[in-house]
């Protein structure tokens, strides 16, 4: 199972730090090229590797760590996304509602990459906190999930524990997908809420 993230801001390198922590290989790419990626991938540990965009979209699973129309132009890289895992990191915060046709956000982003399985998720924290160790007294950090394919939610659950957090799947995105978007200015009741899960003993 190969990994990419796409996009090199604070949430990207938050990702990808959880990445290097955990010693797993992930590919880093924006729209910039690869060797101006190089001295911030050497930061972020030898884990991390800096590709180009047609590069990353070879990886099996891709965090779309973007703003939110920017998906668009990602989407137009292939034009069969068939096997792909998706886990959309944006927030549509700004945009109106109407410019989303009545759907979720990520219902939004799902339609663009056509065979690709999205999952919403890691979208809830701010970059400073996503880029924590998830450990945490008596338990690890929570990130919620969302999707309407219940194999790719299972992949991405299985991502997040490696990560070393705590996931916690909220359904289908017409319905646990909004408690974790903005609508317009309005952000969903989980986002920001920094939770965590007791580790059983």
């Amino acid at each position: 199972m190969s990994f990419a993230i796409i996009g090199a801001g604070r949430i990207g390198q938050a990702l990808a730090k959880a990445f290097a922590r955990k010693d797993i290989a992930v590919s880093l790419a924006s729209r910039t090229s690869p060797a101006q990626l190089a001295e911030l991938t050497r930061s972020l540990g030898t884990q991390v590797t800096p590709v180009s965009l047609s590069d990353a979209v070879a990886a099996d699973t891709i965090l779309l760590a973007i703003p939110f129309w920017a998906h668009r132009e990602v989407a137009q890289i292939l034009t069969d996304w068939t096997g792909k895992t998706l886990i959309d990191v944006s927030n549509a915060h700004g945009v109106d509602p109407s410019e989303l046709g009545g759907l979720p956000s990520s219902a939004v982003v799902a339609n663009a990459f056509a065979g690709a399985k999205l999952v919403k998720g890691f979208n809830h924290l701010v970059a400073s906190v996503l880029a924590q160790d998830p450990a945490v007294p008596g338990g690890r950090r929570v990130v919620f999930l969302s999707s309407d394919h219940p194999p790719a939610s299972e992949r991405v659950r299985h991502l997040a524990e490696r990560l070393g957090f705590a996931p916690v799947e909220l359904g289908g995105l017409a319905e646990g997908g909004l408690l974790v978007q903005a609508r317009g200015t309005n952000w969903g009741p989980l986002i920001f809420q920094d939770l965590a899960k007791a580790e059983q003993r």
